[in-house]
């Protein structure tokens, strides 16, 4: 950490410097002595990356931004309000995996103390000053192995353990819980002596139910979006519980909560009808398709499903709710009506339930990408392909 950075006059240069693309900078002579072009060139880069990730960060004053990889990483500010609506007060947290440690801040919001665990001992210098400039005083940052620090703690001492395990080993991607870094799977007997609760932060892209089967104890799954994309995964592990757990499917949109709460078993239970379009389309969140949710969001919504395998929803009355994309339903084309009749030069295509890939309707048919239409290339409940022409309703 160059603290030269931090100096008033060079805090105003990367404030008057934060709109440029980084690389003109980083090509250009520093006009600081002890600072490179490089160096500064980090910093309106970070201060970029923040912006929209995390608002709180950018826009305080003296903030220091560490390496890409690092604010690439890190949770959002978004996904860092979930878990901090976790905690209870009064409690201690370890975050295991520290990180840029924005979790870490918004967890010591409610928690007592927050102790924040990073090997990289100038990454954990940059946390450290950053909760300072945040007025974050519950924060205690230690350059060292978070296992190792857990496993020091005396039995039942903490109340929370956060870790967002390593999906990269050696710089290749791992896809077995097992294999990341920390390995939660080998390591929850531990957590559960030292800590009343597990936070686990999970790739999106793990299989829930796979995830299932190998955490002890889970209470909650989180599934989070943010503006329609799934960033997260949570696993709340409570050594006291052994029930079934709930699964929860947070989309969360201009600055909106939508949440929808079921059970795997419920899920399965849940008998809806199959019905051919009606007068609206609905197009679920990725946060509801992600948690598995597709007979629960058609019952608690009160929308027919297209098939069983169609994840595509419609209705006669508009349902202004429903968790995703809503759409007015224009016109229903079998697909050899579609292919004598169509006329789209230009639209935007999706396809559901359907043999061909978006880029190879977009191919065989000749449509451009863009537009107000929009066709959802599918299979209806007789097991017909169709193509629904439909614009926004919403």
């Amino acid at each position: 950490m160059n603290k030269h950075i931090l100096q008033p006059e060079v805090q105003q240069y990367i404030k008057e410097k934060r709109e440029l693309n980084p690389s003109i900078i980083a090509l250009g002579k520093s006009p600081f002595h002890l600072i490179s072009s490089s160096e500064l060139a980090g910093q309106v880069d970070g201060w970029q990356r923040a912006v929209k990730k995390l608002p709180t960060w950018a826009y305080s004053p003296n903030i220091y931004y560490p390496d890409k990889i690092n604010l690439e990483q890190c949770s959002s500010e978004h996904t860092a309000l979930v878990k901090q609506r976790l905690i209870q007060k009064g409690s201690t947290v370890v975050d295991v995996t520290g990180g840029f440690g924005v979790d870490s801040c918004y967890l010591a919001q409610e928690a007592d103390m927050v102790i924040h665990c990073e090997l990289n001992e100038r990454l954990s210098e940059v946390v450290q000053h950053n909760a300072k400039q945040l007025g974050v005083n519950n924060l205690q940052c230690i350059a060292t192995d978070g296992v190792a620090y857990v496993e020091a703690q005396r039995d039942a001492g903490l109340g929370y353990i956060y870790i967002d395990p390593s999906r990269r080993v050696n710089h290749a991607k791992v896809f077995l819980l097992e294999d990341c870094v920390p390995n939660i799977v080998a390591l929850q007997d531990m957590f559960f002596q030292k800590a009343q609760v597990i936070l686990c932060k999970l790739s999106p892209l793990m299989d829930i139910s796979t995830a299932l089967q190998k955490l002890k104890q889970v209470k909650t799954v989180y599934v989070i979006s943010v503006d329609g994309d799934c960033k997260e995964l949570l696993f709340v592990q409570d050594r006291n519980y052994n029930g079934q757990p709930n699964i929860v499917a947070l989309r969360l949109f201009s600055d909106q909560i939508q949440e929808l709460i079921f059970t795997a078993e419920q899920e399965k239970m849940t008998r809806i009808e199959t019905v051919a379009p009606q007068k609206f389309l609905y197009d679920p969140d990725v946060a509801i398709t992600k948690a598995g949710a597709f007979k629960t969001v058609a019952a608690a919504f009160h929308v027919g499903k297209l098939h069983s395998s169609t994840h595509l929803y419609t209705s006669t009355t508009l349902v202004e709710n429903f968790p995703g994309r809503c759409f007015h339903i224009v016109g229903v084309f079998s697909l050899p009506q579609f292919k004598k009749t169509s006329n789209f030069p230009k639209a935007n295509v999706a396809a559901k339930n359907f043999p061909l890939k978006v880029e190879e309707i977009r191919k065989k048919y000749k449509i451009k990408d863009g537009g107000n239409d929009f066709l959802y290339f599918t299979t209806d409940p007789a097991g017909n392909y169709i193509v629904i022409h439909c614009t926004k309703a919403l």
